[in-house]
C-alpha cells in the first residue's frame, strides 16, 4: 500500500526565487524567550563581535565583522537584537498569530489555506506514526526508536519547501521528511527491527537512507552537490543533522567543502537543545548559525516549532543554492520533547519546568490555533484527521508484526560488487555451523539443542 502524502495531492512547491533581496528589514523576536540554559553564553566581548547573519546573497570576497554586523537599528523593530537573543524568523507566534517579514514573506505569500492544512495533516500524522513506533518499541516489537516529538514544525516546513529533483541526507530522525518525501513510514521500521539495512531505494525518493554515524551525512551531501554543480543541474541538496553532530569533524569539514566548491547544499541543523545528555551551551561559545561566517557562508537561525517560518527559509536557502551562490546554514530552533532514543532517560539531565516550558510552542498546536482563526478549518476537519491518524498508527502496527525475519545468508549478499574470496569462505563457514543445528528428521534447533 502507498502512502499518499499531503504533497501528492497536488504539485509540489519548489523553491521560488522571488524574495532574496526583498526588504531586509524587520525580524521577529524570539516569543516566548527560551529556557536560560538553551542560550549560548559566550562573553559579552565575544557575543558583540559576533556578526549577524546574511540569509541570501552571495558572500562578499572579504568579509570582516563590520561588513557583516548590522550597526543599524531595521525599521519597525521594537527593541534593539540582544546578543544573548540571537535574530529568530518567526512568522507564526506561538499563539498561531500571523507575523510580517519582508525578507521571507515573499516565499509564502501565496500560500493557500488548503496547503495550511496539508501542513497541519503532516505534522499530525507524523507526530502519531512516531508515537506508534514508541509503543511498538516498548513492546519488544522495534530494537530502538528515535522520536522525532516536539519537531514536526521543523521537518514538515523544510521537507516541504524541497523540489522532487533535489536530494535529501537525512541522519536518523528524519521521519517527518520522509513523509514529505513519499517513504512510506512501514518502510522506516524495517532498519529499527532488525529486518533491513533501509527499506528503501534512495533514488525512488531522492532520500538517503537514515545515517546512524553522526554528521558523516554532511560530507555525503557535499560530495553530491559538488557532482550537481559538474552536471550543470539546478537541482540542490540539503542535510539534516542535530546540534551535536556539529561539533564532529565531518561537519566542519563538510562546511569547509561545500564553501570553497560553492556547493548547492543545506544544512539544516535541527537544534533541539541536547545532544543526548549534553546542552547546546557546551558545543558552542556562539549560536549554532553564526558559525557558518567562519566558513564564509551565511546562516540563518529559524523557529524550528513554527513551520511557516520554516517552509520559507528552506525554501529561500534552496533557491539561494539553485542560483549558483553556495551553501547556507539553517538552525531551527526547537526542542526535542522526548528522549534521545527509547534506551535514553531524559529525566536524568534535564527538568520538567524546560519541558513544561517548550510545551506551550507545541507546533502542531500553534498551526491548528492559527486555522481555526482564520477561518482556514473547521471541526469536520480535525475529527476526520483523528481518524485518518489513527487508521495510519492500526496499518503500521500490522505492517511491522507482518514484517518476515530475514535470511541469515543474506547478511553476505551485496558486500562486494563482484564478489570477494574472504566472504565466500565466511559465508561457507556460516552455512555449516547452521546446518549443525539440523536434526536428523531435517528439523532446526536452536542453540540449547531443542527443536523447532
Amino acid at each position: 500500500m502507498t502512502v499518499e502524502s499531503s504533497a501528492a495531492r497536488g504539485t509540489r512547491r519548489g523553491g521560488t526565487e522571488t524574495g532574496g533581496d526583498a526588504g531586509r528589514t524587520a525580524r521577529a523576536e524570539q516569543s516566548p524567550k527560551p529556557a536560560k540554559r538553551a542560550t549560548a553564553k559566550a562573553p559579552a566581548k565575544t557575543a558583540a563581535k559576533a556578526p549577524a547573519r546574511k540569509a541570501s546573497g552571495k558572500a562578499p570576497a572579504k568579509r570582516t565583522p563590520a561588513k557583516n554586523a548590522r550597526t543599524a537599528k531595521p525599521a519597525g523593530r521594537a527593541k534593539a537584537e540582544s546578543p544573548a537573543e540571537p535574530q529568530l524568523v518567526q512568522l507564526l507566534t506561538p499563539e498561531g498569530k500571523r507575523v510580517a517579514d519582508a525578507e521571507y514573506d515573499p516565499y509564502v505569500a501565496d500560500i493557500t489555506a488548503e496547503e495550511l492544512r496539508g501542513l497541519h495533516r503532516d505534522m499530525v500524522l507524523t507526530r502519531r506514526f512516531d508515537a506508534e513506533a514508541t509503543s511498538l518499541q516498548r513492546q519488544g516489537e522495534l530494537g530502538l526508536w528515535a522520536s522525532l516529538l516536539g519537531q514536526e514544525a521543523a521537518q514538515i516546513g523544510s521537507g516541504r519547501a524541497t523540489r522532487q529533483d533535489d536530494y535529501v541526507f537525512p541522519t536518523y530522525r528524519e521521519h517527518g521528511v520522509a513523509w514529505c518525501r513519499g517513504v512510506d513510514p512501514a518502510n522506516l521500521l524495517g532498519m529499527f527491527r532488525g529486518v533491513n539495512h533501509g527499506g528503501w531505494d534512495p533514488n525512488s525518493n531522492n532520500f538517503q537512507l537514515y545515517t546512524i554515524v553522526i554528521g558523516s551525512q554532511t560530507l555525503h551531501a557535499t560530495g553530491y552537490a559538488m557532482g550537481i554543480t559538474k552536471d550543470g543541474a539546478d537541482s540542490a541538496v540539503i542535510a539534516y543533522f542535530g546540534d551535536g553532530a556539529s561539533s564532529q569533524g565531518d561537519v566542519n569539514e563538510a562546511f569547509t567543502f561545500s564553501a570553497v566548491y560553492n556547493a548547492p547544499v543545506v544544512f539544516f541543523c535541527q537544534n533541539n537543545q541536547w545532544a543526548i545528555s549534553e546542552p547546546t551551551e557546551k558545543q558552542s561559545r556562539v549560536p549554532l548559525y553564526q558559525r557558518a561566517s567562519g566558513f564564509g557562508f551565511p546562516g540563518v537561525r529559524v523557529d524550528g516549532n513554527d513551520v511557516l517560518a520554516c517552509l520559507a527559509v528552506t525554501k529561500a536557502a534552496l533557491a539561494r543554492a539553485r542560483r549558483g551562490e553556495g551553501p547556507t546554514l539553517v538552525e531551527a530552533f526547537t526542542y526535542r520533547m522526548g528522549a534521545h532514543t527509547t534506551s535514553d532517560d531524559p529525566t536524568r539531565y534535564r527538568s520538567d519546568d524546560e519541558r513544561e516550558s517548550w510545551e506551550a510552542r507545541d507546533p502542531i498546536q500553534r498551526l491548528r490555533t492559527h486555522l481555526e482563526a482564520e477561518g482556514h478549518a473547521d471541526e469536520a476537519f480535525f475529527t476526520a484527521l483523528e481518524e485518518e491518524s489513527e487508521a495510519l498508527g492500526r496499518r503500521v502496527r500490522e505492517a511491522v508484526r507482518a514484517m518476515p525475519d530475514p535470511d541469515p545468508m543474506a547478511m553476505f549478499e551485496h558486500t562486494y560488487a563482484d564478489g570477494h574470496a574472504l566472504v565466500d569462505e565466511e559465508r561457507a563457514e556460516f552455512a555449516e555451523y547452521q546446518a549443525s543445528f539440523e536434526d536428523a528428521d531435517g528439523g532446526h534447533a536452536d542453540v540449547s539443542g531443542k527443536a523447532n
